[in-house]
């Protein structure tokens, strides 16, 4: 059947339309600069119009991974690492892999002696910082306590002592004034609470309490030295027994032992610090909240 005139395509004569856009490529133009003079809007239809005829060399973007390629090829071969590459060229580890697994993997260039010890630097360096912000921390909370009042002084003292001290009950009535720390600072705050409750040291006996194994003598002259008392002011230094399936921790020149403290004629005083701290036990969940720090 004739197709009548108004029916005829516009792309029924391809050999006409392939013969412009050849001509047209050869001239330089690109594939969109021919669609839009020749009004052809068929992409494979246009295709196959250039089919053989090369692209004009100004239309040919240059690969920019190509270039990234070369370089990462190029660093590999100077003996760097995929990390080293990845960060150098900003681009993928699986891109690096790709470019470069064909090569010979980089020397090492350090023993396993000398990489252990530069990486033990770090890790003395990262030690370094830590105790450096450990004690800047401490530093900074120790200046901010500042004076203590007498009353601030007190508080402190009768809760030192209700952890630390001996305490009364019923099965086992202890109505005595006793206390035992291995700590210099916790001692010396102690012996300042009983001068500021009037105690007089006259009423306070010493007895040391160390490991038979330890610097014996070298620990009764460190706690009679800190605390400002004669040898006859401390009973017989008791001695733990050495148990040779134990390992022992608290060895080493720091090592003194733990110091009980008596107050001779106490109950009294006991009494004042037991009701004081159940005073301080009611009138915690009171406490005033609006000054914290």
């Amino acid at each position: 059947m004739a197709h009548s005139p108004g029916k005829t395509s516009k792309y029924a004569d391809f050999e006409n339309l392939r013969a412009q856009a050849i001509a047209l490529r050869r001239q330089g133009m690109s594939l969109r600069q021919i669609r839009d003079h020749l009004k052809v809007h068929n992409n494979d239809l246009l295709n196959r119009l250039v089919h053989g005829e090369p692209a004009p060399e100004w239309t040919k973007r240059p690969n920019a991974k190509d270039d990234l390629r070369e370089q990462a090829r190029e660093l590999r071969r100077q003996g760097w690492t995929y990390d080293q590459i990845e960060a150098a060229l900003g681009c993928s580890r699986s891109s690096v892999s790709l470019w470069v697994r064909d090569l010979p993997k980089p020397e090492r260039k350090r023993s396993p002696e000398e990489a252990a010890a530069i990486a033990r630097k770090g890790w003395e360096e990262r030690l370094r910082v830590r105790d450096e912000e450990r004690r800047r921390i401490k530093d900074e909370a120790k200046r901010t306590v500042g004076p203590l009042s007498e009353r601030e002084l007190f508080l402190v003292g009768v809760g030192l002592y209700w952890a630390e001290g001996a305490k009364d009950k019923p099965y086992d009535r202890r109505e005595n004034v006793t206390f035992v720390n291995s700590d210099p600072g916790m001692i010396t705050t102690f012996l300042a609470w009983l001068d500021l409750l009037g105690v007089e040291r006259e009423r306070l006996r010493f007895t040391v309490m160390i490991h038979e194994t330890a610097d014996v003598p070298g620990a009764e002259r460190y706690w009679s030295e800190l605390v400002g008392a004669d040898r006859s002011a401390f009973y017989k230094t008791s001695l733990k027994k050495h148990n040779p399936k134990t390992v022992r921790r608290n060895t080493g020149d720091t090592y003194r032992g733990c110091l009980v403290i008596k107050v001779l004629k106490s109950a009294d005083l006991y009494r004042r610090i037991e009701g004081s701290w159940y005073g301080i036990v009611e009138a915690a969940p009171e406490a005033d909240q609006s000054n914290r720090t």
